[in-house]
This record gives C-alpha cells, sequence and structure tokens, in this order.
C-alpha cells in the first residue's frame, strides 16, 4: 500500500492499540469473568486487567467474577485463589452461575452501585452535584428491585 508515492505501512499492534484505544474510551465499569471450572481462563485475568488499565481511566470499577458456581464440584479455581486476587489487585469478587441466574442481576447491581458513588463523589468534589445523578450520555437505569416483575427462571429464558 502507497501513500503520497511512500510506501505505507501499519503494523497489526499499532492497529490493535488504535482499536482498544476506542473501545474503551469512557468506559466506567468492567467485570472480568473467568469460568470456575477451567483455570486458563483465570490465569488470562491479569493480562485482561493490565489491559483494562492501560486503557482505561484509573477509577474505573472492576469486579472479578468466577462463573459456572453451580459446578463447584468441578472446580480448578479455588474461591480463596480468586478472592486472594481481587483483594490484592483491589477488585470486587463474586461468583456466579448464569445457568441457575445466581448472584448474576447482584453482580450488575454492586457494579452499577461502585460507579453511581465514584460519579457522585467526583460531583461533589468539583461542585457540580446536579451531574451525579447520572452520567453525561446514557440512559437512566432503575436497579432497585421490583418484586412485582414477574421472575425468570435462568438467565436465558424468555
Amino acid at each position: 500500500m502507497t501513500r503520497n508515492g511512500k510506501m505505507f505501512q501499519r503494523s497489526t499492534q499499532e492497529i490493535y492499540r488504535a482499536i482498544t484505544s476506542a473501545y474503551y474510551r469512557g468506559a466506567v465499569g468492567a467485570l472480568l469473568v473467568y469460568d470456575v471450572t477451567r483455570s486458563v481462563t483465570f490465569e488470562n485475568i491479569e493480562r485482561w486487567l493490565k489491559e483494562l488499565r492501560d486503557h482505561t481511566d484509573p477509577n474505573i470499577v472492576v469486579m472479578l467474577i468466577g462463573n459456572k458456581s453451580d459446578l463447584q464440584h468441578l472446580s480448578a479455581v479455588s474461591t480463596e485463589d480468586a478472592k486472594a486476587f481481587a483483594e490484592r489487585e483491589s477488585l470486587y469478587f463474586m461468583e456466579t452461575s448464569a445457568l441457575e441466574a445466581t448472584n448474576v442481576e447482584n453482580a450488575f447491581k454492586e457494579v452499577l452501585s461502585q460507579i453511581h458513588h465514584i460519579v457522585s463523589k467526583k460531583a461533589v468534589e468539583t461542585g457540580n452535584e446536579s451531574a451525579s445523578s447520572i452520567p453525561s450520555k446514557g440512559q437512566t437505569i432503575n436497579i432497585k428491585d421490583d418484586s412485582s416483575a414477574p421472575k425468570k427462571s435462568g438467565c436465558c429464558s424468555s
């Protein structure tokens, strides 16, 4: 490929960096999910965490989630190891089961609650309390418990 008569090449790494920077821009929260039955997924968390920290605001809320807690008998990653990692890296931690819908909603609620806390704190510190109710773009998300809503039996049921 030429540009202005000169050879123009972009390395794959340059392209990747441009894409990831755009992908992470403006992120205020992240869920790092691993499969408790596959240790390789937990081993990759450190790499994903580094990537997050390299491309996002230092105040991003990050939760480590061990999924498939319904398969504890097949567990390859202990809860204690995951908790220790989360503590060491200052992450929130929770185990979930998407199959049984255990703690899935709680994980999202906790991350949203922590994001709201940080946004509110920043708004108070800057003297702009009206900005603390919702971020400047997006839609209001109601996370209060609505016990009148019909209950779903799993994460993916219709």
